[in-house]
């Protein structure tokens, strides 16, 4: 199915919630999320204000709730858990694997947590303290540990009639896991060499160590990039000594890249990636309140920037006419640098080993697109207002700002991590006060000294 068909079924489908709500038809709403998908259900959840929520909630079983809370955003997680008992929260994160239950909980106070954990049998309550030892965005916090291992030892027939007296494998397993007799891990071993080689041969003959396993503390962006390089489909995760505890297959993967995603877009614009959008209007207005503050902050030291000139100004409105052109251009020139850099460090291409070299690429970029474009702009000023003057300034100013704007967007990101800050959230206001100070400052400065005398 394609993303427009998916996305004509999902509004199809709140168009059908919705009028189930509005007619008061609670079987209605039963008989659809019965019928979906948990993925879909929680899409839905997402888009429709918190009372309705509480409707769409009720109608669903406890394995389903659980189902549904881990495919969910944050914000929809914490807003219904909040109304749960303990007890009620250990029932329902007992139906879903380790790692999707470790989501679930996250976002809870740690003594909630803890009444949580107690509240489940003994089992598994290892398995997911297993997960939650590690913070969410490592590798230890996205694994499962439902893994299959054998030992190099045994023979192919040996490996299958354990699976056969299994009776079932874990969910995604196209791989099982070789340790040795103390849980080191060794190696890995195809399903595909189980079913077509020798049965009489040994694991040992047909064990993979293509590369290491992926430690625990690994990044969970470190870890997406590896699944994307190497196109993996599972991976083993082992401790700080070597001991297999658990695995990530893609479909975690898959959830850390979608976050990343949303979290870019949504830091560009100075908003949480677990900003509700169906959130009521005072709760927004709060979180979106200091961003606003910032940004007026910016603009207010812009705006004495220009409060500098305003002698000249009154000289020659001229100024104050093609001004915001420098100003808006080194903008969009920096703004184009920032997001490359951004993406480059994101994708481990870019650091301070070839910072130096990009550097220099995105200066000679401004400088050239700097040199055309200012003697387009020189030539509309001079025939806009008669003032050849004029139109040498403006131009001069431009290619000064687009040469300063690929500066800042070059080294601010790397500036910014160093001082661990998130380039994606603070660097785009930071460089848009950078290019209009710059802008206003060197286009009105060199009209005050050439033309407002």
């Amino acid at each position: 199915m394609t993303q427009h068909a998916d996305e004509d079924q999902h509004q199809e489908n709140l168009r059908r919630l919705n009028d189930a709500l509005e007619r008061e038809a609670i079987s209605e709403v039963y008989a659809l999320v019965r019928e979906l998908h948990p993925a879909d259900v929680a899409l839905l959840l997402e888009s429709v204000p918190e009372g309705e929520r509480d409707i769409i909630w009720s109608q669903l079983d406890p394995a389903s709730v659980a189902e549904v809370l881990a495919e969910a955003d944050d914000a929809v997680r914490a807003s219904h858990m909040r109304q749960m008992a303990p007890q009620a929260l250990a029932a329902v994160a007992q139906e879903v694997d380790p790692d999707d239950a470790a989501d679930i909980l996250q976002d809870l106070p740690d003594p909630v947590v803890d009444e949580v954990l107690q509240a489940m049998d003994e089992q598994y309550r290892e398995r997911l303290e297993a997960v939650l030892a590690y913070p969410e965005d490592t590798a230890g916090g996205l694994m499962n540990v439902d893994v299959l291992t054998v030992r190099a030892d045994v023979s192919l027939e040996t490996v299958l009639r354990y699976l056969r007296r299994r009776g079932e494998i874990p969910e995604k397993t196209n791989r099982l896991f070789v340790v040795d007799r103390e849980n080191l891990y060794v190696g890995m071993l195809r399903l595909a060499d189980l079913l077509i080689s020798d049965p009489d041969e040994s694991v040992q003959a047909h064990i993979i160590a293509e590369r290491d396993a992926i430690p625990a503390t690994m990044g969970s962006r470190e870890v997406a990039r590896l699944f994307e390089q190497h196109n993996l489909i599972s991976a083993p995760v082992v401790d700080e000594v070597g001991n297999l505890i658990g695995r990530i297959t893609i479909d975690d993967v898959v959830d850390v890249i979608r976050d990343e995603g949303d979290q870019t877009l949504m830091r560009m614009a100075g908003l949480d990636e677990e900003d509700d959008i169906f959130a009521p209007v005072f709760v927004t207005s709060r979180q979106r309140m200091l961003w606003l503050g910032v940004n007026l902050a910016t603009a207010l030291l812009a705006a004495w920037v220009i409060g500098l000139f305003e002698a000249t100004i009154e000289k020659v409105v001229a100024l104050a006419v093609l001004m915001p052109v420098v100003a808006s251009m080194g903008g969009i020139a920096g703004s184009q640098t920032l997001t490359i850099v951004i993406r480059g460090m994101a994708l481990g291409q870019v650091g301070q080993s070839n910072a130096g070299w990009l550097l220099n690429r995105e200066v000679m970029v401004g400088f050239i697109n700097s040199l055309l474009w200012a003697f387009v702009v020189a030539i509309v000023a001079t025939y806009w207002f008669g003032q050849p003057a004029l139109g040498v300034i403006v131009a001069v100013a431009l290619v000064i700002n687009l040469v300063i704007a690929a500066i800042a967007g070059t080294v601010l990101p790397l500036i910014m991590r160093k001082l661990l800050i998130d380039p994606a959230l603070a660097g785009g206001v930071v460089l848009t006060t950078i290019t209009d100070v710059v802008g206003f400052m060197t286009f009105l400065g060199l009209g005050a000294i050439f033309l407002a005398n």
